[in-house]
């Protein structure tokens, strides 16, 4: 699949999706959010892919929606519905652990972007901003359903009201950041990060990712009832058993994704 908003390449089973519109600080256009989209169904499809990157070219994670593509009159609530929904349903519906790096700026909808990724690794230099507020705007894109479950209600509320600046050191307080790094150690980080996971259970992530969404959405007891029956599809794979075997031989196990 041929991209232009995006590069997209595979790595040591890591697909890296980098937002490619440096000059526009990476700012989101429809093509983009489609791209996105395409890129993220690639790499679930994609048997050799056990983990996903998304990044931005140049100085910035994302700066939001390039608002010279939006033109007087026009309805955002279709915007949403057409561009961003199924941008941000893929990357929630994809079974492999995603990873926002977080290079620079993470701004409006690029902040949402990042929400919706399973981690946020940022560099020391990047920031969030929820900005919609200074347009007139809620945030959109799932942010605030993402942002009110990651720091509660009272701070989402201030983060988005006010719209200042969260620093990484801020982000990591606040629960928003996983793991911040030095600039000039952040890429190699990263690398060692995605590699921890790419070379980790695969399917048992999809399963943890799929009941930490159902979590709250269940009784106790249908949750329960739910986590058995994914705890006897993680218990047929391959890599419990071999878990098993490498625990009883006392090595390293070595995970296939299978």
């Amino acid at each position: 699949m041929t991209f232009e908003t995006i590069i997209y390449e595979v790595e040591n089973q890591v697909a890296w999706l980098r937002l490619n519109r440096p000059n526009k600080l990476n700012a989101f256009t429809s093509q983009m959010n489609h791209e996105i989209k395409d890129a993220i169904k690639q790499a679930s499809n994609d048997e050799s892919v056990r983990c996903v990157v998304i990044t931005g070219e140049g100085r910035a994670f994302c700066s939001g929606q390039d608002l010279s593509e939006v033109k007087e009159g026009t309805k955002l609530g279709d915007v949403l519905r057409n561009h961003y929904v199924p941008m941000v349903k893929q990357i929630r519906k994809c079974e492999k652990p995603i990873i926002a790096a977080v290079n620079g700026v993470a701004a409006g909808a690029g902040f949402s972007l990042a929400l919706a990724c399973d981690f946020r690794l940022m560099s020391e230099k990047a920031s969030f901003i929820n900005a919609f507020i200074h347009v007139g705007l809620i945030p959109d894109s799932g942010n605030l359903y993402f942002l009110t479950k990651l720091v509660g209600e009272a701070k989402a509320a201030e983060i988005s009201i006010l719209g200042e600046k969260i620093n990484a050191d801020e982000a990591m307080r606040l629960g928003l950041a996983n793991k911040v790094f030095p600039e000039q150690d952040w890429l190699n980080e990263v690398k060692l990060f995605s590699d921890r996971l790419a070379n980790s259970p695969t399917k048992t992530i999809g399963l943890i990712k799929k009941y930490i969404q159902l979590s709250s959405s269940l009784s106790f007891d249908e949750f329960l009832e739910k986590e058995a029956e994914g705890q006897t599809i993680a218990g047929l794979t391959k890599d419990h058993h071999e878990g098993i075997e490498a625990f009883l031989q006392k090595r390293k196990p070595i995970f296939t994704g299978k």
